[in-house]
């Protein structure tokens, strides 16, 4: 089953494009915290660890971070300032959950069976409609038969602006009225599925902030009630996670990963913001892999993530800026 690969010259343009406020950010704060500067000593890293924390990089991250720098400052004896740039993006990068996609143009999830099954998870307003939208729409410009499900029936409004995307993106949708029982939605749209050869199951779900218990509860139903079309269903359980909110979503992150297994992260509104950071704190503190991440409105601007290129985009080049 032919997927996609979204990482090229054109995305790496994108990519640098969307994390520009991020990276200027980070980056200007290293210069400063480097000047006059002809070494890497305890000034420097503690100016380090302030620009990764207010970057929303996280508090526990940072601080791994920090240790992993003065663990080569000590083992390599002198680093200077040009050196340092280098260093933090592969210790950064080491931190990186990766999302084990191989790289090219498309790629094969070989042993899967079909249809694979994604189901997405999120609050609303962190932009979980519009990546859906996004990804059937990546998944069938790929060639794959995509069927989208509207789980989410406590809002009217859910099932409607998941209509405007499949008809956008020229899908099938199935649905029920508000009100109706999610996991009666993912049976039919499995069902569905499964009925017309499908490769690609997308199963939105309520994103209202309840319990965790009655969270708990309804995903793992709709997951015992899919499993009784597709028995591997959901071979993904993708989290979708809004990056503007900065420290909010790792308290997001926090009570889904209570609530059901996920085993997969899109984080979107990167390119409005500066808190890229925190792309690199949810995926070390919940060693989660981040597969997507979301850089502007267009309906391509969802990119595979790739952590090397990402780290890149984000701490630029210190020595070039000077």
């Amino acid at each position: 089953m032919a997927l996609f690969g979204l990482f090229n010259s054109k995305k790496k343009k994108n990519l640098d494009e969307g994390l520009q406020k991020s990276s200027e950010n980070m980056v200007g704060k290293l210069q400063r915290a480097i000047v006059g500067k002809s070494k890497v000593d305890d000034e420097v890293l503690d100016n380090i660890e302030d620009i990764l924390i207010t970057a929303d990089v996280g508090v526990d991250t940072t601080l791994k971070i920090i240790r992993l720098l003065e663990e080569r400052v000590a083992r390599d004896k002198y680093i200077n300032t040009k050196e340092l740039n280098h260093i933090l993006r592969e210790e950064v990068a080491s931190l990186l959950k990766g999302n084990n996609v191989p790289d090219g143009d498309e790629f094969t999830l070989s042993g899967e069976s079909k249809p694979y099954v994604i189901m997405v998870v999120g609050v609303n307003g962190v932009g979980k409609t519009t990546t859906i939208g996004k990804l059937a729409y990546r998944f069938k410009e790929a060639g794959n038969k995509v069927v989208l499900g509207a789980s989410d029936t406590f809002r009217a409004a859910a099932i409607d602006q998941l209509q405007v995307w499949a008809d956008r993106v020229g899908v099938p949708l199935v649905k029920q009225t508000m009100g109706s029982d999610p996991a009666s939605v993912a049976f039919d749209t499995l069902s569905s599925a499964v009925a017309q050869n499908a490769d690609i199951v997308i199963i939105d779900t309520a994103g209202r902030l309840h319990n965790k218990v009655g969270l708990m509860n309804e995903l793992s139903k709709i997951k015992r009630v899919m499993q009784k079309v597709v028995p591997q269903a959901p071979q993904e359980v993708l989290l979708v996670l809004d990056g503007s909110t900065g420290q909010n979503a790792f308290e997001q992150a926090k009570q889904f990963t209570a609530a059901t297994d996920i085993n997969a992260l899109a984080i979107t509104k990167l390119d409005g913001t500066a808190k890229g950071g925190v792309v690199v704190g949810i995926s070390d503190q919940f060693q989660i892999p981040v597969k997507y991440i979301g850089l502007g409105e267009k309906i391509d601007d969802l990119q595979l993530f790739r952590k090397e290129q990402f780290v890149e985009a984000l701490f630029g080049d210190v020595a070039t800026k000077e």
